[in-house]
């Protein structure tokens, strides 16, 4: 058995425990990442896209967002279909300028991988970590398959089903989770031309939504039954319900990548055990309604590097103690809005009821987000994450600094 030894032990290499990786190395601190997928699989995995205004003036702060700046695209309306009607929300317009940036996942993992680089060890790819043990002690372990490594704390960003979430003990805290009563069929579409912006579709037949990716890349959403599985979605019947609910539409010439996804979300509380800290997926499920997700888990680890920072260099531990107690209320508030944005995008399960109805409320409601007001203005802060009228304030949610290094749990 070989025997490692390092400060940080990071479970799992996507957005967030890269992130925590690059702000502890360059701090000094000693991180080993483990991930049990390949380096090619992670860097070409295709998941989120849309960046938030706040994370993305944090990492430009670290020096993480190079890339990102130069290559990604800066969105600032989207816009909702129903009954026949476009309906253009600027948000950027009412959230004084702040706007989203539209940047694969795979692409800010592979700047994330880079920039480790010179900092400390590589990710550990293609290893498994197969259970985390005496997370009470001072010296938590990382068990993998020929190898140890002893840390002096762990955290988790290895997802749902990962390890971290394992070795927590049945008798520890609770997981608060909600099953929609409807799946997504989730559609990585080859476009003759890029969307030029979010586009989500209220429609009888169930939510439709476009999503901009790449210049040749969109991904595209459907509702669909829970339990359809991709054999109940041929090429045809794609093609033939994003023209019945999304259209007019740009020309779609293949499907690279089509998978169901089970909405759920969910939430584990308290976000700590022992010297086991959960970020990211492994602490929070979110649908893609909003893309919170990938946003919500680099705040995790912003806010998680700012407190092990302060430990290891002050010797202080009351932001790391109260790190899950200031993440939560963030997380509840990304889930409310996940939540909300879901149910104005679904018509009511309830076929015998009056579907009409039902739309020409939601017609009403989106008008509302078109219009200038309150509560358009309301929602373009919450949907672009300026942070603005959150607990941790606007000087937070604008990034500066000094934020960063005096609180240990909010907006950095």
């Amino acid at each position: 058995m070989r025997r490692l030894r390092t400060q940080v032990g990071i479970i799992g290499a996507g957005p967030a425990g890269l992130v925590l990786a690059n702000l502890l190395g360059r701090a000094g601190v000693a991180c080993r990442v483990v991930e049990r997928r390949s380096r090619e699989h992670v860097e070409h995995r295709p998941r989120a896209g849309l960046l938030e205004h706040r994370v993305v003036a944090a990492l430009r702060r670290e020096g993480l967002a190079d890339r990102l700046l130069a290559d990604g695209v800066p969105h600032g309306w989207c816009a909702f279909r129903c009954l026949g009607r476009d309906i253009r929300v600027d948000y950027a317009a009412r959230a004084g300028g702040r706007r989203h940036w539209v940047y694969p996942q795979q692409l800010l993992v592979r700047d994330l991988i880079a920039a480790l680089a010179g900092h400390g060890p590589p990710p550990m790819f293609s290893q498994t970590v197969r259970a985390v043990e005496d997370v009470t002690t001072g010296r938590p372990r990382l068990v993998c398959d020929g190898i140890e490594i002893e840390c002096e704390y762990v955290v988790g960003c290895d997802g749902f089903r990962g390890a971290a979430r394992a070795a927590l003990p049945a008798t520890r805290g609770s997981v608060f989770g909600h099953r929609y009563p409807y799946d997504w069929l989730t559609v990585l579409a080859e476009v003759d031309r890029p969307a030029e912006g979010v586009v989500y579709a209220v429609h009888p037949d169930g939510f439709a939504g476009m999503m901009p990716r790449t210049s040749r890349l969109s991904r595209f959403y459907l509702q669909c039954a829970p339990g359809d599985t991709v054999r109940d979605w041929p090429a045809r019947r794609i093609r033939e319900q994003l023209r019945a609910r999304l259209s007019p539409l740009p020309e779609i010439a293949g499907f690279p990548d089509v998978h169901v996804l089970r909405m759920r979300s969910s939430v584990t509380e308290p976000m700590r055990h022992g010297r086991l800290l959960l970020a990211g997926d492994a602490a929070h499920l979110l649908t893609p309604s909003g893309a919170k997700g990938m946003n919500l888990a680099i705040a995790d680890a912003i806010a998680l590097a700012s407190a092990l920072l302060r430990r290891y260099r002050d010797g202080d531990t009351g932001a790391l103690d109260a790190y899950g107690a200031r993440r939560l209320p963030h997380i509840w508030r990304a889930q409310e809005f996940s939540d909300r944005l879901l149910r104005l995008l679904h018509l009511p399960p309830d076929k015998a009821g009056d579907q009409g109805f039902a739309l020409r409320l939601r017609l009403a409601a989106l008008e509302r987000l078109g219009e200038p007001g309150p509560h358009a203005v309301a929602f373009a802060h919450e949907y672009v994450g300026s942070g603005a009228g959150e607990t941790e304030g606007t000087r937070e949610a604008e990034g500066a600094r000094e934020a960063v290094s005096t609180e240990g749990g909010g907006w950095p």
